[in-house]
């Protein structure tokens, strides 16, 4: 019969966690919890930084097909795709991203926010709204404030180091200010070479 009492005895101080094992446990799950709530607020913020790095890269795209479409439909000259320090028709430096103006061409001094729904200065997106569709009443506009364009319009040298007066190296670059935890720079450039002739 002892043995009996001593058999149960162990078991039911076996039974439990004791207190410390409890608490123990309770740190361990708690810092795992925070680990995965950090991650999951960095997944978020890199969500919202790939739609403003998608803008960018759309904005210097268009920017580029844009000049050779005016070069390829004689929309423009061949001295006008030039910088307007070097006599062309393109504006020098960090310019408000704006739709094009009467000219037709992106980055020139005519450009204007088209849109006057748009708060602006800078133009806007128009993105679809809650149905789904774009074109609709409920189309969300998204200001391009924290974008600017820079089309850089440079000279290429032939194999003597003697300007080559038929191609021309165009760099379009977009900057922008992304919203993550701190508001960080970033830029995106693209660029090619155009032709005096088509």
């Amino acid at each position: 019969m002892k043995k009996l009492e001593q058999r149960e005895a162990r078991k039911q101080r076996s039974a439990g966690f004791a207190l410390m094992e409890v608490l123990f446990s309770i740190v361990i799950l708690t810092i795992g919890l925070c680990g995965m709530l950090a991650m999951f607020s960095m997944a978020m913020a890199a969500t919202n930084s790939t739609q403003e790095d998608l803008h960018a890269k759309q904005e210097a795209v268009e920017t580029l097909e844009s000049i050779f479409t005016a070069r390829n439909t004689s929309q423009i000259t061949w001295a006008d795709i030039q910088n307007k320090a070097n006599g062309g028709k393109f504006l020098d430096g960090p310019q408000t991203v704006l739709d094009p103006g009467p000219d037709g061409l992106v980055g020139t001094a005519d450009d204007l926010n088209a849109n006057p729904a748009c708060p602006g200065p800078s133009r806007c997106l128009v993105m679809p709204g809650p149905d789904g569709i774009l074109g609709t009443a409920d189309d969300i506009l998204v200001p391009m404030n924290n974008y600017q364009r820079t089309i850089a319009i440079a000279n290429v040298l032939d194999a003597n180091g003697a300007i080559d007066p038929t191609l021309r190296q165009i760099t379009v670059s977009v900057i922008y200010t992304t919203t993550q935890f701190k508001a960080t720079n970033k830029t995106y450039s693209i660029g090619g070479y155009i032709s005096q002739f088509r």
